[in-house]
């Protein structure tokens, strides 16, 4: 399930949107394209009947149920207070995507292409700053009203006005929706980034007729009028919602959705407590569950349904980047504003002994920002990055053009005192000064740490990199807080270090600037929690969404990636390129999973079979 908006890229030139359709006139001499990607290329023609990865004769009917997980800004949480997952006010119900038609949407077996839902083609300027979608007239919202060209500009409009930072910080170069008859054309920015006309037909329609005197930025739990495929069911805040398909569902036979969408019911369940969590999904009170825990992967599934084979356990490959997951240290705060300080504080923490003692050695250490992917940076800087890096020597650390950093590893102890000295070392470099067993900044204040959390799952990974803290004269504390407090600390940037994972896609976009730009530093409510604000960066996240080849943006990731790597803005976890699922055994699906994403559950259907079989019927 997504947790919000995709995230994909866009069509280079002309010449490459030429391999997508076929010329007619338009705008000024456009062409008109039945999906676009960024690089021109579309392994579906513009007659294909569905995408090949799902079963197009997959039944109808069933209930699909799974913990809440995951809302907007891919935060975990779980719980949810709030319907309107596009603003920032609240915690967002997970499935609401389900519930809205884009434009366009992503084809799970191709890097980055998408295809039309709402529009039938796309026209394209030959100066690219011009879109001019063609929709489907039988579009229609849940009450039979008709979805219209007008709903389209409204809601595009709306998102960059009062939308949640993580789409209005990144369609600011969206200059205008604008609606005529059965289209509705979309008018960029000179200089806009490669990406974002495809990050804009990949967002949520609303109905203007529906918000006409509603408070948008509202926190709401009334259900929404959309258009999508799901409408919301029965819910309980902070316990459970149910999406129900919408039996008239007017997209059901495009191309897009044909064998998708399968169970007449998506219900998430609400925990405060993974173990009481874990507790429910044995007694059967959901059907999936992805472990994302490697100690209840490895010892918790001995119980009886497994044993009985009425639960099964399945490790399926994850060929997507891995995303940055780790402890982010926010360099607003003074005393991490040394890059030195940070890296002290990052030796502090020993992968080898925690991947041993706590998660069975299921994991590999993060080292990139663009980990599992031909993105990541290694070695030395290639010819290629060095003329990105060159114009850009005199603000870069020398570290940028010598072997691409990485964690150091440890000797798996769990206090490494050679990477401790090392830590001590650097503390001592930016003119800290150890007294009476208390590290002291310059200006003698100590330094202390809190690390804020909205969960205690991470606590054990902690609490031992507490301690290593501790032995060079570092105080610090793990503190989780409730949902709504993490959430308005982290909109105000009110905290020394917290832990987050950002997914990532295999063609990243404008959505680097909203994690990684200095505009998005001081944006209250952005994804950039660490407070990166470095020309370099955002020079560099430019010819990364300007790149023209898949090679060029290759080049630009791997030196982008070099120059993070160097700043020390994050301590890095851990990752596992595959997914742990645990099913009751009432589902079937294609026979291979997407190469791009799981197909969970869109792709899968409900089994009566093998219900009946073991008795869930």
């Amino acid at each position: 399930m997504s947790a919000g908006p995709t995230r994909r890229t866009v069509v280079a030139g002309a010449a490459a949107v030429a391999l997508c359709g076929s010329s007619r006139e338009g705008i000024g001499q456009a062409r008109t394209a039945h999906g676009l990607s960024s690089f021109g290329d579309l392994k579906y023609q513009p007659d294909f009947r569905n995408f090949d990865y799902v079963d197009p004769m997959s039944p109808k009917g069933g209930r699909f149920s799974a913990q809440l997980t995951s809302t907007i800004g891919n935060q975990s949480s779980e719980t949810f207070n709030t319907l309107n997952i596009y603003v920032l006010r609240g915690d967002g119900a997970p499935g609401m995507n389900l519930t809205f038609d884009s434009l366009m949407v992503r084809a799970l077996d191709e890097p980055d292409a998408l295809y039309g839902l709402l529009a039938r083609s796309v026209e394209i300027s030959d100066d690219r700053l011009a879109y001019r979608f063609a929709l489907r007239p039988q579009a229609r919202f849940h009450d039979g009203s008709p979805l219209t060209a007008r709903d389209v500009a409204f809601s595009l409009m709306l998102l960059k006005e009062k939308g949640h930072p993580a789409i209005s910080q990144v369609i600011r170069d969206m200059v205008e929706a604008s609606a005529e008859a059965e289209t509705v054309t979309v008018r960029f920015a000179p200089g806009r980034s490669r990406d974002l006309p495809l990050f804009v037909a990949t967002l949520p329609v609303f109905s203007a007729d529906y918000y006409r005197g509603r408070d948008f930025e509202a926190s709401s739990l009334e259900p929404p009028l959309g258009s999508g495929s799901y409408q919301v069911g029965r819910l309980e805040s902070g316990r459970f919602i149910e999406l129900e398909r919408v039996r008239d569902y007017w997209g059901a036979d495009l191309p897009v959705n044909v064998g998708q969408n399968n169970f007449d019911a998506i219900r998430y369940e609400c925990f405060r407590d993974r173990q009481v969590a874990f507790e429910a999904f044995k007694g059967g009170a959901f059907t999936y569950r992805e472990e994302f825990t490697a100690k209840v992967w490895a010892t918790g599934y001995d119980f009886p349904a497994v044993k009985e084979g009425r639960v099964r356990r399945e490790i399926l490959p994850d060929k997507t980047p891995s995303g940055t997951q780790g402890w982010w240290i926010n360099t607003r705060r003074a005393a991490f504003k040394d890059r030195r300080v940070r890296e002290a504080i990052g030796l502090c923490f020993d992968f080898t002994w925690t991947n041993k003692n706590l998660m069975f050695e299921a994991y590999q250490r993060t080292a990139s920002y663009f980990e599992n992917s031909d993105l990541k940076a290694t070695g030395l800087p290639s010819p290629e990055e060095l003329a990105l890096l060159e114009p850009l020597r005199a603000t870069l650390l020398p570290e940028v053009f010598g072997e691409v950093w990485s964690p150091p590893e440890s000797d798996g102890s769990g206090q490494d005192r050679t990477l401790l000295g090392r830590a001590a070392g650097l503390l001592r470099e930016a003119g800290c000064v150890r007294s009476e067993g208390v590290q002291r900044l310059p200006d003698g204040k100590p330094i202390e740490i809190e690390f804020l959390d909205v969960t205690a799952s991470l606590e054990p990974h902690t609490l031992p990199f507490i301690r290593n803290l501790g032995l060079i004269g570092i105080k610090a504390r793990f503190r989780t807080v409730d949902a709504s407090q993490y959430q308005s600390r982290l909109k105000d940037f009110d905290f020394d270090i917290t832990s987050r994972r950002y997914s990532s896609g295999m063609t990243p976009g404008p959505e680097m600037r909203e994690i990684y730009g200095s505009r998005a530093a001081s944006t209250p409510g952005s994804n950039n929690l660490a407070g990166i604000a470095d020309p370099a960066v955002d020079a560099l996240i430019t010819a990364a969404t300007d790149a023209v080849s898949r090679p060029a943006l290759v080049t630009a990731c791997r030196a982008l990636d070099r120059v993070l790597r160097a700043g020390q803005y994050w301590v890095p976890m851990w990752y596992g390129a595959a997914h742990r699922i645990a099913v009751w055994d009432v589902f079937s699906r294609p026979a291979e999973p997407p190469p791009y994403g799981l197909g969970v559950p869109a792709t899968w259907w409900f089994d009566a079979a093998k219900a009946r079989r073991i008795g869930r019927i």
